[in-house]
């Protein structure tokens, strides 16, 4: 599985608009400048996180983007999912009949329990924990 930019730039979206949570909206000009992310590409992924009701949109004179649920009840799986589609490791897990030897396939109990190693792992972080800059890895002195 590889996360595209847009996976991962979704969850910068949602982490930036929780840590500059306010009354107010954000304009996805401020998020792209803090980002650095093309505006215009944060348009596309916005809409998908406003159809999905993560977030809500005003349009208008002080509109823009904020969230419409509280970061610790936001999953990276919920978000990726939703930016990424199917998140399976190998294609033969969403469609059977891409490969006519799973029901005798002496590898696919590992690819199973791999993508649950990792269904597991991105369901227990909350864009809340991701806010977290002590999180491991982020402890670096130069």
């Amino acid at each position: 599985m590889i996360v595209s930019t847009k996976g991962r730039y979704a969850l910068r979206i949602l982490i930036d608009m929780a840590e500059h949570d306010s009354e107010s909206y954000i304009t996805l000009r401020e998020i792209a400048a803090r980002q650095e992310i093309s505006e215009k590409y944060l348009e596309s992924i916005a809409k998908e996180l406003v159809k999905s009701g993560i977030i809500e949109g005003l349009r208008g004179k002080g509109g823009g983007y904020r969230l419409r649920r509280q970061p610790d009840t936001i999953t990276a799986a919920e978000v990726l999912k939703l930016t990424e589609g199917d998140l399976s490791s190998v294609p033969c897990l969403k469609d059977k009949s891409i490969c006519n030897r799973t029901s005798e396939c002496r590898t696919i109990s590992f690819w199973r329990g791999l993508d649950e190693v990792i269904e597991k792992y991105i369901q227990s972080f909350t864009i809340a924990d991701l806010m977290n800059k002590d999180q491991l890895g982020n402890d670096y002195i130069i």
